[in-house]
C-alpha cells in the first residue's frame, strides 16, 4: 500500500486566512483526480503539509476535516490519512451560492442552533482532558488573532470543530467539517462597512461567549453548556437577522 505521497510541487498558499483552507482542499482535491495521489496512499502528517503548503496546523486540520466529510479522505485512528478510491457525495452540503447570502447565513445559523447547542451539552458530559486543552488552545488563537488586528474565522471556527469533536459522535464533526469556516457568517459576508472601533467590540463580545461556553464544557455541566451555545449562535443570528431588515427597509 502507498505511503506517505508528497505532494508533486510545493505550492505555499497566499490567501487571506478565510480561504485558506479552501484553497489547500481544492488543491488536494486537484491532485487526486489527476492521480497524483494514488487511492490509497497516505498523506503526509500535519507537519510536512504545514511545511509544504506554508499554513497553519488550524488551516491543515479543517482542509482534512472537509475532504473527509467529502468522501474523499479516511482517517484511520493511530494510523493516519488515506485517499479514498473516489469521493462519495455527502449527506449534506451547501453550494457557493447558498453560503453567499444573507438569508442563508441566517439559514445557516438556525441550523447550528439546534444541532450545536446539544453538541456542547453532550461535550460537557464527555470530553477529555487534552479536548478541554484542545478547546482552550483554541480560545488562545482566537484571542492572538484580534490582537493581531487579523481575521480570526479561522480560529474561530477551530473551536466549534474541537467541541464537535469533545462530543465523540464524528456526524456532529462531519456537519461541521461539511460548512467549514465558511460556516462563520463573517468568513462569508464582508464586514467593511462596520467601523473597526465596531468589529473589533463584536469580537470580543464572541470570545467571552466563547469562555462561557468553554467553563460549562469544563465544569462538566451539559446545561450550562447547551444554554451558553444557544445564545452564543442567537446573538450572531439576530445581528444578521437586524443587517437583513436594515438593507430591506
Amino acid at each position: 500500500m502507498p505511503s506517505a505521497a508528497a505532494p508533486q510541487a510545493a505550492q505555499r498558499l497566499t490567501d487571506r486566512p478565510r480561504s485558506l483552507a479552501h484553497g489547500l482542499v481544492e488543491l488536494l482535491e486537484a491532485q487526486f483526480r489527476a492521480g497524483q495521489i494514488a487511492p490509497e496512499t497516505k498523506l503526509p502528517t500535519e507537519s510536512a503539509l504545514m511545511q509544504t503548503y506554508g499554513v497553519s496546523r488550524t488551516v491543515v486540520r479543517e482542509a482534512l476535516s472537509s475532504l473527509q466529510a467529502s468522501g474523499w479522505v479516511k482517517t484511520r485512528h493511530g494510523v493516519g490519512s488515506f485517499v479514498q478510491a473516489q469521493s462519495r457525495t455527502p449527506v449534506f452540503a451547501l453550494s457557493t451560492q447558498q453560503r453567499d447570502t444573507l438569508h442563508e447565513v441566517i439559514a445557516t445559523l438556525e441550523l447550528r442552533v439546534a444541532v450545536e447547542s446539544e453538541a456542547a451539552a453532550l461535550a460537557a458530559q464527555r470530553r477529555t482532558e487534552p479536548q478541554l486543552q484542545a478547546l482552550r488552545a483554541a480560545l488562545v488563537q482566537f484571542q492572538a488573532a484580534l490582537a493581531q488586528g487579523v481575521d480570526s474565522a479561522a480560529q474561530d471556527y477551530a473551536f466549534h470543530l474541537e467541541l464537535a469533536r469533545a462530543t465523540h459522535n464524528p456526524r456532529f464533526v462531519d456537519l461541521l467539517a461539511t460548512l467549514g469556516v465558511n460556516g462563520i457568517p463573517r468568513a462569508r459576508l464582508s464586514d467593511a462597512d462596520v467601523p473597526g472601533t465596531a468589529q473589533r467590540g463584536y469580537l470580543q463580545r464572541v470570545q467571552a461567549e466563547h469562555e462561557s461556553i468553554y467553563q460549562a464544557v469544563a465544569d462538566q455541566d451539559p446545561e450550562a453548556a447547551r444554554a451558553a451555545m444557544r445564545t452564543h449562535l442567537v446573538n450572531s443570528r439576530e445581528r444578521r437577522r437586524r443587517a437583513l431588515e436594515e438593507a430591506a427597509g
